[in-house]
């Protein structure tokens, strides 16, 4: 099992790439990274508040394969038609739990059921 300890340290920062200063995205690439997972590609700078994270999402989505829930699949989560939120899946004590990082209540892990009920949408992607 993983220890989660290293990612209480993450610090919201919109377009944030270096860790502990990350975004929602940048937490899945080092949680995946930790993982050994394979790299997904980091878009240096790019930020929610500008749009540009919808559109990359929008472009590499499809490149990536739809999935279950399971350690190290990355949890798309929408507003309407598009992409506002993504985590990562974690195991903690034999159950899936999602890992994420936002601007106001910084880095939290949650059951992935509760997690799932707080968007009218999500979808997982390895």
């Amino acid at each position: 099992m993983m220890d989660l300890s290293k990612y209480t340290h993450g610090v919201y920062v919109e377009g944030g790439r270096v860790w502990p200063q990350v975004d929602c995205y940048s937490m899945v690439l080092e949680v995946r990274r930790d993982m050994g997972l394979p790299d997904w590609p980091d878009w240096p700078g790019t930020q929610k508040a500008a749009g540009e994270m919808a559109a990359v999402a929008d472009g590499f989505l499809p490149c990536l394969h739809p999935c279950e829930p399971h350690p190290g699949a990355m949890v798309v989560c929408y507003e309407g038609r598009c992409v506002s939120h993504c985590g990562v899946i974690v195991e903690v004590a034999g159950m899936l739990e999602v890992l994420d990082i936002r601007s106001r209540s910084g880095v939290k892990c949650l059951p992935l059921s509760r997690f799932v009920r707080a968007f009218n949408r999500v979808e997982f992607y390895d």
